[in-house]
């Protein structure tokens, strides 16, 4: 049997109403804050991700899927979404704009990685980007943006690290103390780290490894190095953050996944025991757009993974308000009343209500069966009489009533969402029809 590719999952009808939950709430945020949608392709030149990243990052040593098309060009499936914006951002004009400009997206990126519980694969990403503005209140806004998301969705248990790693300035000489201190504990280091060590230094304070997790305790705050124009920047982030009574923790060791990011940089952990580390994080990246040949354009952002939010409002029991579902299932017995089933769910349906038209030649009983499965709140049962007296009988599947109503008297009161009284308990077995 062919099954889904290791790393990757479909997402059953089950699972949707968390999906639809999650992209709701996300929607709305970025409504609130005055973000607007952007949706790029899901494969890029591979160039636009290999350009950004550089080595000792496990995104550009391991993890792109790259792949040649029929006319040679070199293509990458979409690694993570803020590459992809500024490449838009570029493209498209959008700098000639009033800035900031505010985009949010949603998306599959594909990563190849050791598939774990709230990693994969294929995964889907929710983020958004402020183009344009250097104010380090815009940094407030995006850090605040996504602690009303995840308490929208009902996870209020989280901490928010922050910290600043300087800009191109102030890193080279933290980056020369920070070598001098792991050059003295080589033999302790990971292999990674011991690659992090001259290609991508300050991802050696970001290793998971014990051993090097005890050396990075040790090693010098980048805080201590910073110049004054990130100091200043840093100082009006945390002062602004307080403004807003939106609590925070101070972590030197906080780095980013990837290395286009400059001065503030944060990540959002969840407190409970056991959960996936961080429902997500983001920070500056002022030099990126330079990067892929635009002018010098600050700008900040903040993505997270829907698998792993999923994953957590799980594991806390979330309620999940449930999704739509049809309001009525139509059952039928005999070849002329199916007929009149089919034109009575045309017609519903054109009206705007949601209905479930039985198939197939199933008896009654076992039509009745899949409607209380179906969870639908009225079954609509037509047989030769209610043909014949152009009627139908409307059964109430939580209060055990039915009832016979007219055809036109159904269709209004079920599209003005009211539903004819029904005053007669439901017999063992409809009258003329079982």
């Amino acid at each position: 049997m062919y099954k889904a590719p290791r790393g990757t999952s479909d997402i059953l009808p089950q699972e949707q109403n968390y999906w639809k939950y999650v992209k709701e709430k996300a929607v709305l945020v970025c409504h609130l804050y005055g973000y607007q949608p952007l949706t790029t392709p899901i494969f890029e030149d591979s160039r636009l991700f290999s350009r950004t990243v550089s080595g000792g990052t496990d995104l550009a040593d391991k993890e792109m899927y790259i792949f040649e098309d029929r006319s040679g060009q070199k293509l990458a499936l979409r690694a993570e979404g803020t590459a992809p914006v500024c490449r838009a951002y570029l493209e498209h004009g959008l700098f000639n704009l009033p800035q900031p400009i505010k985009l949010y997206y949603i998306g599959a990126a594909f990563r190849y990685e050791r598939p774990q519980a709230g990693r994969y694969r294929q995964h889907h990403q929710f983020g958004y980007e402020a183009l344009g503005d250097v104010d380090p209140a815009l940094d407030v806004e995006v850090i605040e943006m996504a602690q009303q998301f995840l308490l929208s969705l009902g996870l209020p248990k989280f901490s928010i690290q922050l910290n600043s790693i300087g800009c191109e300035l102030c890193q080279p000489g933290y980056i020369k103390s920070l070598q001098q201190h792991y050059s003295n504990h080589i033999a302790d280091l990971c292999p990674d780290c011991k690659t992090r060590l001259l290609k991508n230094p300050l991802r050696l304070l970001d290793c998971k490894k014990a051993s090097c997790q005890k050396i990075a305790e040790t090693a010098p705050k980048i805080t201590n190095y910073l110049c004054p124009k990130c100091q200043e920047h840093f100082q009006n982030v945390q002062q602004g953050l307080k403004t807003l009574e939106i609590p925070f923790q101070l972590n030197h060791r906080l780095v980013r996944g990837l290395d286009y990011y400059t001065r503030t940089v944060f990540e959002i952990e969840p407190q409970e025991e056991g959960s996936q580390s961080a429902l997500g994080g983001g920070g500056r990246y002022d030099n990126l757009v330079e990067q892929l040949g635009g002018k010098h354009t600050p700008a900040v952002g903040f993505a997270t993974g829907i698998e792993r939010l999923i994953l957590n409002l799980k594991r806390q029991k979330m309620e999940i308000p449930p999704s739509c579902k049809s309001v009525a299932f139509i059952a039928y017995l005999g070849e002329g009343a199916k007929i009149e089933a089919m034109k009575l769910a045309s017609r519903l349906r054109q009206a705007g209500i949601a209905v479930i038209k039985a198939t197939g030649s199933k008896s009654l009983k076992g039509q009745l069966r899949q409607a209380n499965s179906l969870g639908t709140n009225y079954t609509i049962i037509i047989g030769e009489k209610e043909v014949k007296n152009q009627t139908v009988v409307l059964r109430d599947m939580i209060n055990n009533k039915q009832d016979s109503v007219s055809i036109d008297e159904l269709v209004l009161s079920l599209k003005q969402n009211n539903p004819p009284r029904i005053i007669s308990q439901i017999h063992s077995q409809p009258p003329d029809m079982i």
